[in-house]
């Protein structure tokens, strides 16, 4: 029975970003309890790697799109494309973002446009493309991947602690829309995970800064992301809906 609860088998989901890091853990957690997965990124080279790292190459469990979210036209082209592939998506991942530091005074507007546009826009505009069929079939989970940045501050970070944020309000309203129609919308807050991106922009010295920051002295690793995607994907998760699941090893728990 409890195995029941995370089966997904039967299922498709969409995970965006999902070539490396982070995307590439939950498709891949997501594939081994049955679902059938489309990922998306802009490197078809990363894509097809990762399609065969997860499920040997088998377009039968997963199979990749090449998608650049930072143009808002590709969102539908996106949406189209993922469920031409096996009929449906049932679960949406919206995983893909990015950042650009810059300190308040500095803020470019083309900067800022940007990074709205890929982190919060283009999830609002894919959701929207998919739910009404989640709504049709009355079942469905939407997963946004937020940050502990959309919970807290950090220095230069304003225009990614901004999107994070918004991520968080339009998942509360959201789950508000579509709760009647039992599709759950949810957020993921990671907090320290070190994938390849932290360890090429980060020393040593700077990489234990972070840890120092957690309750468990560690960065977190990707596959540690694994669980709770698949609780809020799954029957497990079903009676939760508009929340903010925060996974960053303790880093919120410290004040001081």
């Amino acid at each position: 029975m409890l195995k029941e609860r995370f089966d997904l088998t039967g299922k498709v989901a969409l995970v965006t970003g999902g070539s490396k890091g982070l995307g590439k853990e939950m498709a891949r957690i997501l594939v081994e309890a049955g679902a059938q997965v489309v990922i998306c990124s802009r490197n078809e080279d990363e894509l097809s790697a990762a399609v065969e790292d997860i499920a040997s190459g088998d377009s039968n469990k997963i199979v990749y799109e090449v998608c650049d979210l930072s143009q808002r036209e590709n969102v539908d082209l996106l949406a189209k494309a993922a469920v031409g592939h096996f009929g449906k998506i049932d679960i949406l991942v919206n995983n893909a973002g990015s950042n650009c530091p810059q300190p308040i005074d500095e803020i470019k507007d083309e900067d800022w446009d940007r990074i709205m546009e890929l982190n919060l826009g283009n999830i609002m505009r894919l959701t929207r493309a998919l739910v009404p069929a989640m709504k049709e079939r009355r079942w469905g989970r939407i997963i946004h991947l937020s940050s502990v940045l959309g919970l807290g501050g950090k220095e230069g970070r304003g225009i990614y602690s901004s999107s994070k944020a918004g991520i968080l309000g339009l998942t509360y309203a959201t789950a508000l829309d579509l709760g009647p129609y039992n599709v759950t919308v949810n957020s993921i807050a990671p907090g320290p995970f070190l994938t390849d991106l932290p360890k090429s922009l980060l020393n040593a010295e700077q990489q234990q800064g972070f840890s120092d920051r957690t309750a468990l002295g560690r960065w977190g690793n990707p596959d540690e992301i694994a669980g709770p995607v698949l609780l809020l994907a799954s029957d497990a998760g079903s009676y939760i809906t508009g929340t903010c699941l925060t996974v960053d090893g303790g880093v919120m728990a410290r004040v001081l």
